[in-house]
C-alpha cells in the first residue's frame, strides 16, 4: 500500500447512511446551515458550542430535562458550566431498552460464557439499588469495585448511578497497595470484589487480598461469584456477603432514577501521576454521558442492536467508554482475561460468533497479532465488522497496514486518543473522511483541539503540545480532596493560561489528521496502559537493598518499555535474585503491568536542588536528546551515567 493513497475511503453510501451525516443534515435544517463535510461540521461545532451540544442532546435522545441554557461562562475553562438547569440520570439513559434481546454478552477467557437480556439487567439493577439503599447509600456516596469486566460489574455501576452514588472501579490484578492507594482516598460506603478470576488459563486467587483491602477500607463488602468459591471468600472477609445474599431480600421492580444536575459526580477515575498516590479525577453525570454518546452515535456510527466490543479492564477508562454504548442501544460484548488464552484467536473467534460491528482494542494487541503471524482475514468470517478502533498508545504505521492486510481490507480503522482526564477522546475517527496510514482521522466534534508550540502558538507540520482551547462538557468536575482546585489547575492549566494542555506530543498532518508521538510528561505507557512511576517507587524503595529509584519509559519496538534504575545500598549487588524479588514485589504490590522490562543499577540519580528526581531529563539522555535547564540540578554530572547504556540496546 502506498502512503500517498488512503487505506480506506468511505463510499458515498457509507457516508450518507452514517448517523453523523444524518446529524449534519439535521443541524442544517434546524439552524439554517449548509454544512457539507466533516471539516465544516467540526468548525461549526466549536464556534457555536451551545447550538452544537443542544443538537447532540436532542439527536441522541438524551432522557431528562435539558433546560434552556446550554452553556454559561463559556470563555473560562474552569468556570464554564454546560446545561446548568438540566436534570438527568446516567443509568436511565443506559437502560435504554427492555425485553429479552441481548444487552450484554460475556466471555471469560475460555472458561465462562453468559448472556444478559435487557430485562435481566434492569431486574438486577433494581435489586442492587434496593440493597444499596438498605445500607444507607445515597447521593454522593462512593461505591468502589475491584472487579473483572463482567455483566455484574455493569449492573453494580448502574445501580449506583441510579441513586446518585459515585462509582469507582479497578481490575482484580491490582495489588493490595495499588487498590488502597485509590479507594483509600475516596472512603467508599461499599466495596465490591470478585471471588477470583481467570488469566492465562489459571485461576487467580484473591482471597487474602480482598480480606486485607476490606479490613483497611472498613466498608461492607460484596463478593461476586466468578472464579473460585464466593462463599469461601465471603466467609473469611470482614463484613462480607456474597452477591446473592446481598440482594436476596429484594424483589425486582421498576428501577427508580433519581434526577440529578448535569454536573453531579458520576465516576471517580485515577490518574497515574509521577509524584505520590494517584489523583482522583471526578467526572460528571451529564458531561460523561453527552460526550460518550456523541462518540458512540456520531463518531462510531453505532445504531441500536449493533454489537460493540472493547478489550478493556475495569481499571481503564475505556471500560467507562464501553458501557456507555448501552445508551446508543448497542449490545455490549464483554471479555475478561488474557486475549491470548488459549491462543491468539480467542477475540476473533468471539467477533465471528457474535458478529461484532465495532471491535476496539489496543495498539499493542494489534502489534502482537501481527508479530504472532495470525491472519484473521483468512481464518475468520468478519463480515459484520465495519469499524476497528485502537488506543492506549499510538498505532504504528505498520499496525495500520496490518489491519488492512491481515484483518479486513474494507474496514474503517480509527486510531483514537484521549484519556482518563476527560473519560473520552480528544481525537478519533469519523465516517466522513478517509483513513491515512499512521494518522488519527481528526478531532472530536465540539472539541477545539489544536497543537501548540512552547510559545503557545498554533503550529502545523511540526510537533507540539496537544491542547484544547475551549471548555467542553467532559472536563472533570474536580479532583477529590482538592478543595481549592490547585491540583486540578496544575494538572491541565499551568502550561497555558485558560487552555487545557493534555500532555501529549502531537502534530497535524497534511490531510487534517493527527499523529500522537507519545506523552510529553513522565507518565509511563507500556502496552498502552498508563501507569505512574510513583507506584513502582512505593514498592522497590521499601526494600532494604534499594536506596533510591528512577523509572522512565524507553521507546522500544513501536511501544514503550518500562526501565527501572536503582541506586543500591552499600554492600548490595544487583543479582538475579534481587531483580526477581523486585519484579515480584512490583507485580504483587502494584500490578503486572508495572513490572519493568529492564532493571539497571546506577551509582547516582540526578535530582533538582530541592531534591526531586528528574525523570524527564533521564529519559531525554536515554533517547539521545539534549537536556534543558541543567542548572536546576544539584548533581548534573549524574546524567552522564545514563548515556549510551549497553543494557538498553537490546
Amino acid at each position: 500500500m502506498q502512503d500517498n493513497q488512503p487505506l480506506w475511503t468511505p463510499s458515498d453510501e457509507f457516508r450518507r447512511h452514517s448517523p453523523m451525516f444524518a446529524f449534519m443534515e439535521e443541524c442544517n435544517r434546524r439552524f439554517d446551515l449548509s454544512l457539507s463535510d466533516f471539516a465544516s461540521l467540526h468548525s461549526w461545532s466549536i464556534t457555536e458550542r451551545e447550538s452544537f451540544w443542544t443538537a447532540v442532546w436532542d439527536f441522541c435522545g438524551i432522557k431528562g430535562k435539558r433546560g434552556e441554557r446550554a452553556l454559561i461562562n463559556g470563555d473560562l475553562m474552569l468556570e464554564a458550566r454546560f446545561f446548568p438547569d438540566a436534570e438527568l440520570n446516567f443509568a436511565e439513559n443506559l437502560l435504554s431498552k427492555s425485553g429479552e434481546g441481548d444487552a450484554l454478552v460475556f466471555w471469560g477467557e475460555d472458561k465462562v460464557r453468559d448472556r444478559w437480556s435487557w430485562d435481566r439487567l434492569s431486574a438486577t439493577v433494581s435489586r442492587l439499588q434496593q440493597a444499596y439503599r438498605a445500607l444507607g447509600i445515597g447521593k454522593g456516596d462512593r461505591v468502589a469495585a475491584m472487579m473483572p469486566n463482567m455483566p455484574e460489574t455493569i449492573a453494580c455501576m448502574l445501580a449506583a448511578a441510579s441513586i446518585g452514588a459515585i462509582w469507582s472501579s479497578c481490575s482484580p490484578d491490582f495489588g493490595e497497595q495499588g487498590v488502597l492507594d485509590r479507594f483509600g482516598q475516596i472512603e467508599p460506603k461499599l466495596f465490591i470484589a470478585c471471588s477470583g478470576y481467570w488469566y492465562g488459563g489459571k485461576l487467580q486467587d484473591v482471597t487474602a487480598k480482598v480480606g486485607a483491602i476490606a479490613e483497611q477500607l472498613g466498608a461492607p463488602t460484596v463478593i461476586t461469584p466468578y472464579a473460585g468459591d464466593a462463599d469461601a471468600v465471603a466467609a473469611v472477609t470482614p463484613g462480607a456477603k456474597t452477591l446473592s445474599a446481598f440482594i436476596a431480600p429484594f424483589e425486582a421492580k421498576a428501577v427508580e432514577f433519581v434526577p440529578l444536575p448535569f454536573a453531579h459526580p458520576l465516576f471517580i477515575l485515577f490518574s497515574s501521576g509521577t509524584t505520590g498516590v494517584p489523583k482522583c479525577i471526578v467526572h460528571s453525570t451529564g458531561g460523561a454521558l453527552l460526550q460518550l454518546i456523541k462518540e458512540h452515535r456520531l463518531h462510531c456510527g453505532v445504531v441500536p442492536g449493533e454489537k460493540v466490543f472493547y478489550f478493556t479492564t475495569c481499571g481503564w477508562m475505556m471500560w467507562n467508554w464501553l458501557v456507555t454504548g448501552l445508551a446508543a442501544g448497542a449490545t455490549l460484548c464483554l471479555y475478561d482475561g488474557s486475549p491470548f488464552s488459549p491462543d491468539g484467536n480467542i477475540l476473533f473467534d468471539y467477533a465471528q460468533e457474535e458478529g461484532f460491528a465495532v471491535f476496539g482494542t489496543s495498539a499493542k494487541y494489534i502489534d502482537a497479532v501481527r508479530k504472532g503471524g495470525l491472519t484473521p482475514k483468512t481464518s475468520h468470517d468478519l463480515s459484520s465488522l465495519r469499524l476497528m478502533t485502537s488506543t492506549g498508545s499510538p498505532l504504528s504505521p505498520e499496525g495500520f497496514t496490518f489491519v488492512y492486510e491481515g484483518i479486513k481490507d474494507d474496514i474503517q480503522l480509527a486510531s483514537i486518543s484521549g484519556g482518563t482526564d476527560i473519560v473520552s477522546c480528544f481525537v478519533l475517527g469519523n465516517p466522513l473522511q478517509p483513513v491515512w496510514r499512521g494518522e488519527i482521522q481528526g478531532a472530536g466534534l465540539g472539541l477545539a483541539v489544536d497543537v501548540w508550540n512552547e510559545d503557545g502558538k498554533p503550529v502545523r507540520g511540526e510537533k507540539g503540545e496537544l491542547v484544547c482551547a475551549k471548555a467542553f462538557p467532559s472536563m472533570p468536575v474536580m479532583f477529590w480532596n482538592d478543595p481549592d482546585r490547585a491540583k486540578y489547575h496544575a494538572a491541565y492549566f499551568e502550561r497555558f493560561d485558560n487552555v487545557w494542555c493534555h500532555g501529549d506530543f502531537a502534530e497535524w498532518t497534511e490531510h487534517g489528521g493527527l499523529i500522537i508521538h507519545g506523552r510529553s510528561d513522565a507518565t509511563l505507557n507500556p502496552g498502552g496502559v498508563r501507569i505512574g512511576t510513583a507506584e513502582i517507587y512505593n514498592q522497590v524503595e521499601q526494600m532494604p537493598e534499594v536506596l533510591e529509584a528512577l523509572c522512565i519509559g524507553q521507546d522500544w519496538d513501536d511501544d514503550v518499555r518500562v526501565v527501572l534504575f536503582v541506586r543500591l545500598a552499600a554492600g548490595a549487588a544487583l543479582t538475579e535474585d534481587l531483580v526477581k524479588a523486585m519484579k515480584t514485589r512490583i507485580r504483587t504490590g502494584a500490578s503486572p503491568r508495572h513490572v519493568p522490562a529492564k532493571i539497571i543499577a546506577v551509582a547516582d540519580i540526578p535530582r533538582t536542588k530541592s531534591g526531586k528526581i528528574v525523570e524527564l531529563a533521564v529519559r531525554d539522555v536515554v533517547h539521545g536528546r539534549a537536556v534543558k535547564n541543567k542548572e536546576a540540578l544539584a548533581n548534573p554530572e549524574a546524567l552522564d551515567l545514563f548515556a549510551g547504556l549497553e543494557e538498553l540496546k537490546s
